[in-house]
């Protein structure tokens, strides 16, 4: 993987957020030259500034709704590839700013595809969306991704907007006979140290755990597909580098943990605990917003079409994840514990 990557030209919007700092790192790890475009990280703890990515990979801070500012950018980069992670991502969120989130998330995938309209050189896009663009019935299998989109929250809605675009700029560039590949990639619940997002499990089990708290549980029996971030950012690459090599895979395609990773919110928090002891209590909260309570994805075709296969198992992720914040908490460089997580899960990778 890694001489693929060496001087490759990597534009990632959103690479602020918390996988798309991870994925800078990494693919500048990778010999990469990595171009990033985003908001502003407005708090020094988060992962961005941590990993001081603002020194090691080069950036354009704006809005991807801006786009003659965004256009002109991607332009510059001159791209051989493009993740694009920028988004309104967390679901409660999207109740308080609703029309902000189908901006951000619709409308900023739109001005990045007519953006590639201008653009003369062969590209392969990745555009990540969310496990929530299903139709979701709540079933007991894995949805698969020609299973029906939908979405109740306005996230989930939003998203499941951006899959159709996506699949509408395919078929124009392919009409137009244009070098640009489009994919987009569905993953499920990540987890992994640097995420401190508001209303977030993880870190809302870790804020309490600092501050000496019990932890709030809203939906204990939730049942989610939780994976270590790494596990979807290797099937971004390898469905980004397939793409390249085959000019195949423009396509949608699943990244989830193996059945093992199918837990639920309870089974996370007690896991948790397991390596940074503390305490815990359910809350329920009946007049809250709708949020899915079972939700499972079907990787089947990321392992037959890419060779791409889940590593890490929940008790792994879960580990690997807490590790990295009592780490950070007990005084270990960021950027030290997260390339030797990175070191750690290139070796089961290959």
């Amino acid at each position: 993987m890694k001489s693929f990557w060496q001087d490759k030209r990597v534009l990632i919007t959103g690479h602020t957020g918390f996988k798309g700092s991870w994925l800078s790192f990494w693919l500048n790890q990778l010999g990469a030259e990595v171009f990033g475009y985003s908001l502003k990280p407005d708090d020094d703890k988060l992962l961005f500034s941590q990993l001081k990515l603002e020194n090691s990979i080069k950036h354009q801070i704006g809005d991807i709704s801006d786009q003659t500012l965004f256009s002109d950018y991607l332009l510059d980069c001159e791209p051989d590839f493009i993740f694009h992670l920028a988004a309104q991502s967390l679901v409660l969120e999207s109740y308080v700013d609703t029309p902000g989130t189908w901006q951000t998330n619709v409308m900023g995938t739109v001005n990045l595809l007519e953006s590639l309209r201008k653009y003369e050189s062969s590209c392969n896009v990745v555009i990540v969306t969310t496990d929530k663009v299903y139709n979701n019935k709540e079933w007991s299998y894995g949805y698969r991704e020609n299973d029906q989109l939908g979405g109740l929250d306005p996230y989930s809605a939003s998203k499941s907007a951006v899959e159709l675009v996506t699949q509408s700029y395919r078929a124009l560039f392919k009409k137009q006979n244009k070098s640009i590949l489009i994919a987009s990639a569905r993953a499920g619940n990540v987890i992994g140290g640097g995420d401190w997002c508001e209303n977030r499990l993880i870190p809302d089990i870790i804020r309490s755990l600092i501050s000496g708290v019990s932890i709030e549980v809203r939906n204990p029996s939730s049942i989610r597909p939780w994976q270590h971030v790494l596990e979807p950012l290797a099937g971004y690459l390898c469905l980004a580098e397939s793409m390249s090599k085959t000019r195949m895979y423009d396509e949608a395609f699943n990244f989830g943990p193996a059945l093992d990773g199918n837990r639920t919110v309870e089974d996370v928090v007690k896991a948790a605990l397991r390596s940074w002891p503390g305490k815990y209590l359910i809350k329920m909260n009946n007049s809250a917003h709708h949020e899915a309570n079972l939700l499972k994805l079907s990787i089947d075709k990321a392992q037959s079409k890419l060779k791409w296969d889940p590593k890490w198992d929940f008790d792994i992720a879960i580990e690997k994840t807490m590790e990295w914040y009592k780490s950070i908490h007990e005084g270990v460089s960021p950027i030290s514990i997260t390339k030797a997580q990175i070191e750690l899960y290139e070796k089961s990778w290959r």
